[in-house]
């Protein structure tokens, strides 16, 4: 048996909870969250399995990990948890301190990692159980997986296979681990640089209607709900665009981006940097959806940072 000391916070932490808490094999003996959040599913799950729910701000302080070795734990792991961990924390279990990732690793280090890969017209997306290091997202690679993306995925979609599989994928590392089966990979075998992407900020929103088709596309697919969604302007007002679709055998012509070209019942047809995209569903800012018409332009980009 391997016992554990679990750092973690949301949904992607709560099916790998459960699915660690029905294998014999594993025994968690404490539960930190984020310290901002306090994850009340997180709560219940301490009290359910009778160990102690310990909010800590600072988990590299020495106090805390001075407390945090007391419970004994060979093993820390780490699911969505949000604090940058420092060699000491990462020494104070024997066994180490390992992290479950949805991304490709080495490529797709950072943040917003399914959002990024839908932007990048991916046609999968990773999810990695990986030791923590110094780095981000650089420890070794001790169980990967692929699972596919097609044009039917959103934001919504990828995100639940992503919180399911990540669950799996962490749940196979650990009993690897158990087995004495699994060796870590170092992330330079695959490839010497990979590649990291930043945490997305509000201001990314803004559509480029000089962007090709496929690009709009995926943008507007990558960060529809539960994402806050893409967005333009139209007479100095805010338009959350929700859904846009490629549209088959559109044509490639030279005419001003952003403007509708067409209107139907479902939706409206707008020009792009190379072709059309069909968009179908779009809101106003916290106003009812404009009524949109054809010969009606969009900004051709958002606003100027600040």
């Amino acid at each position: 048996m391997i016992t554990l000391g679990y750092f973690a916070d949301g949904p992607w932490s709560h099916r790998a909870l459960e699915l660690i808490a029905a294998d014999p094999r594993f025994k968690v003996l404490f539960i930190v969250p984020r310290f901002d959040t306090r994850d009340p599913v997180l709560a219940e799950w301490a009290k359910k399995l009778g160990v102690p729910f310990l909010p800590i701000e600072k988990v590299n302080a020495p106090d805390a990990i001075a407390a945090l070795k007391k419970f004994g734990a060979q093993l820390f792991v780490s699911m969505s948890f949000n604090q940058i961990l420092k060699r000491p924390i990462l020494d104070a279990a024997p066994m180490g301190f390992i992290n479950c990732h949805a991304g490709a690793l080495p490529f797709y280090r950072g943040r917003n990692i399914l959002n990024w890969a839908l932007i990048n017209d991916e046609k999968d997306f990773g999810i990695t159980v990986h030791y923590i290091d110094e780095g981000i997202d650089t420890g070794d690679i001790l169980v990967q997986r692929l699972l596919p993306i097609n044009d039917t995925d959103t934001y919504a979609t990828v995100l639940s296979r992503a919180i399911t599989s990540c669950a799996d994928v962490l749940h196979e590392a650990l009993a690897g681990i158990e087995a004495g089966t699994l060796q870590g990979r170092v992330q330079s075998e695959i490839h010497p640089v990979g590649s990291y992407f930043g945490r997305r900020r509000p201001g990314d929103e803004w559509i480029d209607w000089t962007w090709p088709s496929r690009r709009v596309f995926n943008f507007v697919r990558a960060i529809t709900h539960p994402g806050p969604c893409a967005m333009t302007r139209l007479d100095g007002k805010t338009v959350k665009i929700v859904t846009a679709g490629m549209i088959p055998n559109a044509p490639s012509y030279i005419c001003t981006p952003g403007e509708i070209v067409g209107v139907t019942a479902q939706g409206v047809t707008v020009k792009t940097g190379d072709s059309t995209v069909f968009v179908s569903a779009w809101q106003g800012d916290g106003e009812p959806p404009p009524r949109l018409k054809i010969g009606q332009r969009f900004a051709l980009r958002g606003p100027e940072p600040a």
